[in-house]
């Protein structure tokens, strides 16, 4: 079997920025606050819903925050979201070349799930997970360790590909192998400062460069 893929959602195989920014400056402006401009969103999300409207919000409005993003984002989450450049092309091939592939993203489940089957590459993954009250947001590696259960894949040969420093935390953490690609928040310079197992530079060159790393 070739080696199991686990892919971020978020900056990865989508650009959901404009929904996630959207949801949080309602939730900002119910609350009587400026929101952040798109660009800082950007580099805000990775980390967790909880983690996000903190930062925006502060703690004492957090849960009202939270509340309220909740109440806004599935009216715009699909169609604040986007497919990656090359995702459409690339999943099919790695299917094709025998790959199992799941998600792995911060996002609640059913909102990736909701997405990815709008966006038509839902089929491509066995699963799709994320954190709920038994299971913590990356960098912990729980979720990871459920995917690697499922699809009975050694974690030694399994590779997380994802767009930030989080993303790499969570997969060594799994034992696993980690690929970056600068298509979300940060940039090719930043990642390159974070231990990775391959660093390149658009989702397209993940078939070829996975035929070469063995």
């Amino acid at each position: 079997m070739r080696p199991l893929l686990v892919f971020d959602l978020d900056g990865t195989l989508i650009d959901g920025y404009r929904g996630i920014a959207d949801a949080l400056s309602y939730a900002m402006g119910r609350l009587g606050l400026t929101p952040p401009s798109d660009q800082r969103v950007r580099v805000m999300v990775g980390y967790g819903l909880e983690r996000l409207v903190e930062q925006a919000v502060g703690q004492k409005l957090a849960p009202e925050g939270v509340r309220l993003f909740r109440e806004r984002y599935p009216l715009v989450a699909v169609e604040g979201s986007k497919l990656m450049p090359g995702v459409a092309e690339t999943l099919p091939l790695l299917e094709d070349r025998g790959h199992p592939m799941a998600v792995a993203s911060n996002k609640p489940a059913r909102f990736s799930k909701l997405i990815l089957e709008a966006k038509g590459v839902a089929r491509h993954f066995f699963a799709i997970e994320g954190p709920d009250a038994q299971t913590p947001a990356k960098p912990d590696p729980a979720m990871l360790r459920r995917i690697l259960e499922r699809g009975r894949a050694p974690a030694a040969t399994t590779w997380v590909i994802g767009d930030m420093e989080v993303d790499a935390q969570f997969g060594r953490a799994a034992g696993c192998r980690v690929v970056l690609i600068p298509s979300g928040s940060r940039t090719r310079e930043e990642l390159s400062a974070v231990p990775n197992d391959g660093l390149l530079g658009a989702i397209a060159e993940l078939p070829a460069w996975l035929d070469s790393a063995g």
